[in-house]
């Protein structure tokens, strides 16, 4: 019976959110030992199964498939060895980072993973350097040093405190020099890693067979022997194939309606538990500069005194995500609410005001793109919403276009798109991931962002500081730099939402600091 009393567990924070336990008075098994795979839904589907292309959703998957040298063991929001038996800086201005490799480890197809496969793993991201992939997470890095089979070093162009958490994140994965080319991608639709799973079997966009992987050594103690992710368009067929019983339980994608009809079940027929939890992910709007509509900066700052946050929470996603007025949300350090405090309540009349000054006084044509498989089922709705909200203003005149995520990537990396939507989870759980991953030459977005006082002072002068708390100050000035520009436009902050079946046992724990999926944490339940 599905009873939210019962079971469900608020998540305080993102760090904390691994370290609930689920208490419903049930036995779960402490042994892989089930009966089949437990499949897990998701809309959120791979682009890519190579690490060197990807800074996106795909790291869903890599997590439990590929190793890195640090990882999220539950309950710790600071990175820890996994392929790595120990890792530390050996300098005190943070600009040499040491790793040593644990001993007898392999890839799943038996060839040895040592110190090399570590230097051939880094080295290749940033020589194939995808538009808009992962070598923008490098900037820091000047080379790679491996003294003997078990050691790497990384040497640094600048101190760096948040270099570990950038080790821990799925792009680092550590590939196989005899599997994935050194200055190409890997063509073939299969996975060599060193996680606790291995890809048995994979349909692009349809579905993932996990099956154990043997050869692991790391510290995941998987709960069950396979995993199958199914992969789907939106959240309706989703939560259809959980109720049917085809799924066990969902991972990404839940719209907001679905959300409320499981939060108002009662039925004791409905065997269902929603598992909710503080969310890391934002959704904004970029500006793509190279616009001759987009370049000027008034209509950018037109846009953001248009658009209600409030009523796109509301009316869109039902209040299941909250307004978001900087690029770094809600209790992570240095948020802001940069937006509000410049620009207020949304008011026509002000931007009018706003483009008059510019001298535009007729309506401005553009085009919104989004994706229609990456962010959940509310997305083309969000579009509508902002399409509403500036062509009932009488200043915009907004298309809506929009394509599947592997084109869409395509488009806005060429630059096709004057105004498009995006969405965010973090790298790991620090405010630099909120704002590096965007400016600079080199960024997730494929557009540049070229604002020196960002890249060149503050986020050097973060880096040094150990201590995360301190450094309020520099991201403060930071986001108020990206207010101040209006090349991104924050719109909101997520929750997350799984939909979980009675049978399943670790979805509490099965989230690490920037809300991947673990999916060893899961096991089904071998009482009640």
């Amino acid at each position: 019976m599905f009873n939210r009393n019962r079971c469900l567990r608020r998540v305080a924070a993102i760090a904390s959110i691994s370290a609930l336990v689920a208490g419903c008075g049930v036995l779960s098994s402490d042994t892989p030992e089930d009966e089949g795979p437990i499949v897990v839904g998701t809309t959120s589907a791979p682009s890519t199964l190579d690490p060197a292309a990807s800074w996106d959703g795909s790291w869903e998957l890599f997590r439990n498939i590929y190793q890195t040298l640090l990882s999220y063991p539950v309950g710790s929001s600071t990175p820890q060895p996994d392929a790595a038996e120990n890792c530390e800086f050996t300098d005190s201005s943070n600009r040499v980072f040491r790793c040593e490799m644990r001993e007898g480890l392999e890839f799943s197809d038996g060839t040895p993973l040592d110190a090399k496969a570590v230097k051939h793993s880094i080295d290749r991201i940033r020589r194939i350097n995808v538009n808009g992939g992962p070598a923008g997470l490098l900037t820091s890095l000047d080379r790679v040093q491996v003294p003997n089979e078990r050691e790497v070093v990384f040497h640094l162009n600048q101190p760096d405190a948040t270099f570990p958490f950038v080790l821990s994140t799925p792009a680092m994965a550590i590939v196989s020099p005899k599997a994935y080319p050194a200055d190409s991608l890997r063509k073939e639709q299969t996975i060599v890693g060193s996680g606790p799973y291995k890809l048995e079997a994979y349909e692009e966009g349809k579905r993932a067979e996990l099956v154990r992987n043997d050869k692991y050594k790391g510290y995941a103690e998987r709960k069950n022997n396979a995993v199958t992710i199914r992969y789907f368009q939106d959240s309706a067929s989703m939560v259809k194939a959980l109720r049917d019983e085809q799924i066990d339980l969902t991972d990404r994608g839940l719209a907001a309606a679905d959300v409320i009809k499981l939060q108002g079940k009662t039925s004791k027929e409905e065997e269902l538990q929603l598992v909710e939890g503080t969310g890391a992910d934002i959704s904004y709007l970029v500006f793509n500069p190279k616009h001759p509509w987009v370049g000027k900066k008034a209509v950018r700052q037109a846009i953001a005194q248009i658009v209600d946050r409030g009523a796109i929470a509301h009316k869109v996603y039902k209040d299941t995500v909250d307004p978001l007025y900087s690029m770094v949300p809600k209790g992570v350090t240095g948020h802001t609410t940069g937006f509000f405090d410049d620009f207020g309540e949304p008011s026509v009349d002000k931007a009018r005001q706003i483009l008059t000054e510019a001298g535009i006084t007729e309506p401005v044509p553009l085009t919104f793109w989004y994706t229609t498989d990456r962010y959940g089922s509310e997305t083309a709705l969000l579009f509508k919403e902002l399409k509403r909200q500036l062509d009932s203003s009488g200043l915009f005149k907004i298309t809506l276009k929009s394509r599947p995520w592997k084109t869409y990537v395509t488009g806005y990396q060429k630059g096709e798109y004057p105004v498009f939507g995006r969405g965010w989870f973090p790298d790991f759980p620090d405010p630099d991931n909120y704002i590096a991953p965007f400016v600079g030459k080199q960024n997730a977005l494929g557009t540049p962002y070229e604002v020196t006082e960002v890249t060149e002072k503050l986020l050097p002068t973060s880096r040094r500081e150990s201590d995360r708390g301190n450094v309020v100050k520099q991201f403060e000035e930071a986001q108020q730099i990206l207010v101040d520009d209006v090349r991104l436009l924050p719109l909101w902050q997520g929750r997350q939402f799984l939909a979980v079946s009675r049978d399943i046992s670790g979805a509490e724990r099965a989230l690490d600091p920037s809300t991947i999926m673990t999916l060893w944490e899961l096991s089904r339940k071998t009482s009640w």
